[in-house]
């Protein structure tokens, strides 16, 4: 699998499409450390069914004309957000027009989950 452009893909791109059991969905995310992150459920972005996924397929699509960049399987791992900060800190920061954003983390600790998915190397 070619890692610079899921990187490169991922890093240009704040949305995604991952497909789920009950089809592809819309997801935005940030790139960190080597591995693409989102946060579902809470009051986010609904992604039924990937907190229990194992693997999910990943379509990253260009910036400038929407034409599919790169499609891989990644592994799906639910993300501790206590010993995670830098991962929760990367996905509020790119988190667009928050209604709570001063106290969004403390929501996503209450009610939502933090996924990470890892491309292949």
């Amino acid at each position: 699998m070619n890692a610079p452009l899921i990187e490169e893909g991922a890093k240009k791109s704040g949305v995604l499409w991952v497909t789920l059991a009950a089809g592809p969905r819309l997801a935005w995310h940030v790139w960190h450390e080597g591995a693409i992150y989102l946060v579902t459920g809470g009051g986010e972005q609904e992604l039924p069914g990937l907190a229990e996924a194992s693997e999910v397929e990943v379509t990253l699509r260009s910036k400038d004309n929407g034409a599919e960049l790169v499609r891989f399987t990644a592994s799906v791992e639910v993300v501790d957000q206590s010993r995670s900060p830098e991962a929760v800190a990367a996905l509020a920061k790119e988190r667009l027009n928050a209604p709570d954003a001063t106290t969004l983390t403390d929501r996503w600790a209450a009610g939502s989950v933090i996924v990470r998915l890892t491309p292949p190397a």
